[in-house]
């Protein structure tokens, strides 16, 4: 059993600038708001306080949330039940609140943070706003144990420990937002599954950059109905919301013109004119396959492309072929007229459709390359879609053997009778 410590009769004045010190330097690199609060925890306890909760925002749950020792995964609290609070005044104010009796729900009103506080006796709690670019947002609560609360100088270094954890944690706020707004933004960017289309087994994957928050704009995307398809993927020049919005558009603009002719060269041009008519900075590269399946067996694919990679068919002996089209990226030139390629796709043949994320992706050899996926590619001759992408994927996350990389996206579409 080890004997308690009077903090407030032991430790040197240096002890709390020694705390300042390390939750700056400890908390500066902390990006997600539940660790850099139990960092933060573990920096003052024991030196500062013998006991400490840490009441931040949870954006997605719209809660407020409570987290400490008692509960590291943290209890929602909801705002309004607080207001009439000391811990309420806190929150609106960045004000320092203080109590010295056992009544301890005024700062600390929820299990099982109550219960623990309670079993250590407090002299005093004190709570204290976390305030960055002049909004409080949450709220420090900090606890003494024994006969002494805390002195004038170690108020002082708890507000000042305040401050420096509020600056982390408003980071790590921005962070998780900017990430959940990118995710979100991502999503949007691919259809959510994918239909079922007579004649044809389709399989995707798609693996964001390595860098997340800097939304790609490669995309894809499946519309039509009955025996009639289009599919289609892309990739829009740039990244960040720019290029999220300008896919959104261009992948509306795709949807929009097929509604009334899936002819792959006119929905291109289609979307070109688009694109030039909004003036837009970037370009677009995008490749757009009409799938149609025969009624005696096999199925028939229109391609046209705007500036976009051509297609790999795998047929179901191992040969593999790139087909032949060509065509200018889309949104740089007023009035392109596309032209479109057929071929034919019978039983076990998969056409793989590709963003260059995949061929020039860069590893210690160089470019990844088109040789290499030729080469990789007759193993899989006749396996399913689902395969062709995994085996694909991986061996591509091989060659970069961690290193960054730019967005990747593929459609395999197989053919099944």
């Amino acid at each position: 059993m080890s004997a308690h410590t009077d903090i407030g009769d032991t430790a040197p004045a240096s002890m709390g600038e020694s705390v300042i010190a390390d939750v700056a330097e400890t908390l500066g690199g902390s990006l997600n708001l539940r660790r850099t609060a139990l960092r933060l925890i573990s920096l003052i306890q024991p030196r500062l306080a013998d006991w400490a909760m840490v009441v931040l925002p949870d954006p997605r749950a719209g809660v407020l949330v409570a987290v400490g020792d008692a509960a590291p995964a943290g209890v929602p609290l909801r705002r309004a039940d607080l207001d009439d609070l000391p811990l309420g005044r806190v929150l609106r104010s960045g004000s320092v609140e203080q109590i010295h009796d056992t009544d301890l729900a005024g700062l600390i009103p929820v299990e099982p943070f109550q219960q623990s506080a309670v079993a250590l006796a407090p002299a005093e709690v004190v709570a204290v706003g976390l305030t960055a670019r002049g909004s409080t947002f949450g709220a420090l609560v900090v606890l003494r144990r024994g006969d002494t609360g805390f002195r004038a100088d170690e108020l002082d270094v708890v507000a000042r420990v305040a401050d420096r954890a509020a600056v982390a944690f408003d980071s790590a706020r921005l962070y998780e937002e900017q990430a959940r707004v990118a995710s979100v933004l991502q999503q949007s960017l691919h259809p959510p599954s994918l239909p079922d289309i007579p004649g044809v087994r389709l399989a995707a994957c798609y693996r964001p950059a390595a860098e997340h928050l800097d939304i790609g704009g490669d995309f894809y995307d499946v519309t039509g109905s009955d025996h009639d398809w289009l599919i289609a993927i892309g990739d829009v020049c740039g990244k960040g919301v720019e290029a999220a919005a300008l896919t959104g558009q261009t992948r509306q603009s795709l949807r929009t013109a097929a509604h009334f002719d899936r002819s792959p060269d006119v929905v291109l041009g289609a979307v070109n004119s688009v694109l030039c008519d909004l003036r837009v900075k970037q370009f677009v590269t995008v490749l757009c396959a009409r799938i149609r399946a025969r009624p005696g067996g096999g199925v028939g694919v229109d391609l046209a492309t705007a500036g976009h990679p051509a297609p790999l068919i795998v047929r179901g002996d191992g040969r593999v072929e790139q087909a032949e089209v060509y065509g200018t990226a889309a949104g740089l030139v007023s009035g392109m007229r596309y032209g479109a390629t057929a071929l034919e796709l019978h039983r076990g043949d998969t056409m793989v459709m590709f963003t260059d994320g995949i061929d020039e992706a860069w590893g210690a050899g160089g470019q990844y390359g088109m040789a290499r996926l030729h080469a990789l590619l007759p193993a899989y001759a006749g396996a399913a879609p689902e395969v062709v992408c995994e085996a694909v994927e991986q061996d591509v996350m091989e060659y970069l053997d961690g290193r960054p990389h730019d967005d990747m996206a593929m459609v395999a579409v197989t053919c099944v009778r």
